[in-house]
């Protein structure tokens, strides 16, 4: 018998029609149906046009229509709602929120805004009992939940009770530090600090992931320096209950850091360093910081550690280098710089040589010498001959042999021959057109024009350099122009001008006493020139670094009379205050001077550091 396969061929063109049949099917439902969508979006857009324009009335009747619509009910849910309630018809906001409620059971956000609305009808009391009912509900959910609840409590400005939820749900969850971050938030708002600070250090334990986010929230959510304080408190007695927990080492050495309390930043860099077995590393990087930020002694007892600490270790010749540096530092800023201590320092420098040999190692130590012998001893031909092996040795470095000519500039100025300094800063301009080293050099050829009283051509270098991408250059070029031109407006022979860069020079040559000499001279001869009070300033600091503190101060004391509210007023106070502290050692009067420039010059470039003098002197803090 024959199959019959008609069937099959059958049921395939059918499946084929009734496909057909319910693709059209669709599209008419769609023709027939999209006017209607279109006309509901349409009437939401109404709705909420006239919620934005306050035509409550009007929004209403439009978001009645739509609520009957179950698709759009969350989205106008909210407009919705604040119109019945600017409309005050509290018994339709109601019905409103309870039947979202009865269609989300698990959301917190309507059983918060019915409580809220309970408490616009100042049914305190009943609003008080949902807010708890909703702790107690919700205090089992999952964390999204808690926390949905939570910022719904903040968005109605109930802290308390945001508090209560999160306190709830770590309660219920066992675990104190859950939640922490966003406790800390609430608690901020309860200007609760301290509290706020432990939930940070709760979820900075954590994880180490956590430590970096939290050192940034610290840093936004603290303003006053007893914060600061509290802060600092609270992590040393941590520490001292948890000595292993690392977390307090290292946000205490953020807040010595922060603070430019380098010794102390030292304290907890030595115990992460030996925690971690980082071999000196960070060590190394906060020692850079202190001597960048002229910390000396800081910078040499960091350097000296890793030196001593890890004798074999990949650090150890930039950490003597670093160190000998850093002592040179404190030798140069005790004034009066004692030429045994500066002999003995070559000495350092040269054993450091014959350990290391002369090589891109010890370059920055063979010109280092080179300027101690040049700058301090007065063998500018032993600093030539030193600086023209060390950059012969370190030819490729093109950027050390800049610097190296640079600093041979400056030797042949000390010497008087200015026309060679002027050709080698000229070389390094050429060579490092548009880096540091070669803005420094322009502005040392700005300082030759001005040293001879070339102003106008000083003041075209400076015009340049005022546009320099290093802050200092810039700086010290806009410096140097307002002296300038200050001093020609009144002025316009320039007398008063070029007397005082004869003595700029002499200052820079170290000859001390004659640039004294000329400074006083000054002081008559051009009395009542605009230029006095920064020969006054000049005078100041001279008669310290040549160990004349008490004469010191009483030319600072006329400045800061006389000139308090110049330029110079604050420099002059600050000093004041250091001198006081450092050379009398009379810190009452420190202490006082430096309260005083707090209050009289709040923008003054030394505030963070009066204020960090000021408390050590209180007795807040050992640095």
């Amino acid at each position: 018998m024959k199959k019959n396969i008609a069937p099959r061929n059958g049921d395939k063109s059918t499946r084929n029609v009734d496909n057909l049949w319910k693709s059209l099917w669709i599209i008419a439902f769609l023709l027939i149906t999209s006017p209607f969508l279109g006309a509901q979006n349409q009437d939401m857009a109404l709705a909420d046009d006239y919620f934005d324009r306050q035509e409550y009335e009007k929004a209403r009747e439009m978001y009645e229509k739509l609520a009957r619509n179950p698709r759009y009910a969350t989205i106008i849910y909210r407009n919705y709602l604040q119109t019945l309630v600017q409309l005050k018809d509290y018994r339709e906001a109601e019905k409103w929120v309870k039947r979202q409620i009865k269609d989300n059971p698990q959301n917190p956000t309507y059983r918060v805004d019915y409580a809220g609305l309970l408490e616009t009808q100042t049914q305190i009391e009943k609003a008080d009992a949902e807010c708890a009912k909703i702790v107690e509900d919700f205090k089992k959910s999952s964390r999204e939940t808690v926390l949905e609840a939570t910022e719904q409590f903040l968005r109605l400005d109930k802290v308390d009770w945001a508090e209560k939820m999160l306190l709830a749900a770590r309660k219920t969850a066992k675990d104190d530090n859950a939640y922490a971050l966003e406790m800390a938030d609430v608690l901020r708002l309860l200007n609760k600090p301290e509290a706020m600070v432990q939930e940070y250090l709760n979820y900075a334990k954590q994880s180490p992931n956590h430590i970096e986010p939290v050192k940034g929230y610290l840093q936004d959510r603290l303003s006053k320096q007893e914060d600061f304080d509290k802060l600092e408190r609270t992590l040393l007695e941590q520490l001292q209950k948890e000595p292993n927990e690392v977390t307090y080492n290292e946000l205490l050495l953020w807040l010595y850091l922060q603070q430019k309390r380098f010794t102390r930043a030292f304290v907890q860099a030595k115990a992460l360093d030996k925690r971690y077995r980082l071999e000196g590393s960070e060590l190394m990087n906060i020692g850079e910081i202190s001597f960048k930020n002229a910390d000396f002694v800081a910078a040499k007892s960091i350097f000296e550690y890793v030196i001593n600490t890890y004798p074999n270790g990949m650090n150890y010749p930039m950490a003597r280098n670093k160190y000998l540096k850093a002592k040179e530092e404190v030798i140069k800023n005790t004034f009066p710089v004692q030429m045994s201590e500066i002999n003995s320092l070559l000495q350092d420098y040269k054993k450091l040589l014959n350990d290391l040999g002369k090589n891109y190692k010890t370059k920055d130590a063979l010109r280092n010498m080179a300027l101690l012998y040049a700058f301090y001893l007065d063998k500018k031909d032993t600093a030539i001959a030193i600086l023209t092996e060390t950059i012969e040795i370190n030819k490729s470095d093109v950027n050390y042999v800049a610097q190296c000519k640079t600093d041979l500039g400056d030797i042949y100025l000390l010497k008087g021959e200015t026309w060679e300094s002027t050709l080698l800063y000229s070389q390094v301009e050429k060579l490092k057109k548009d880096h540091p080293i070669g803005h420094e050099a322009k502005l040392k050829n700005a300082k030759l024009s001005f040293y001879s009283g070339e102003f106008s051509l000083a003041e075209e270098h400076l015009n340049i350099l005022k546009e320099a991408t290093s802050r200092e250059i810039a700086n010290d070029a806009m410096d140097l122009s307002l002296l300038i031109q200050d001093n020609l407006v009144f002025d316009t022979t320039g007398a008063a001008l070029q007397e005082y860069a004869k003595i700029e020079l002499m200052i820079f040559q170290h000859k001390d006493a004659e640039a004294l000499n000329a400074l006083n001279k000054m002081q008559t001869d051009f009395a009542g020139n605009s230029i006095i009070d920064e020969v006054l300033w000049e005078k100041a600091k001279l008669l310290l670094k040549m160990d004349k503190p008490t004469e010191s101060i009483v030319v600072l004391q006329k400045i800061v009379n006389e000139y308090g509210e110049d330029i110079l007023g604050d420099d002059a106070y600050f000093l004041l205050a250091k001198t006081y502290e450092e050379k009398l050692k009379d810190k009452e009067k420190a202490k006082e001077l430096y309260a005083s420039l707090l209050d009289k010059y709040p923008g003054s470039i030394y505030i963070a550091e009066a204020r960090k003098r000021f408390r050590i002197l209180r007795g807040d803090f050992v640095n």
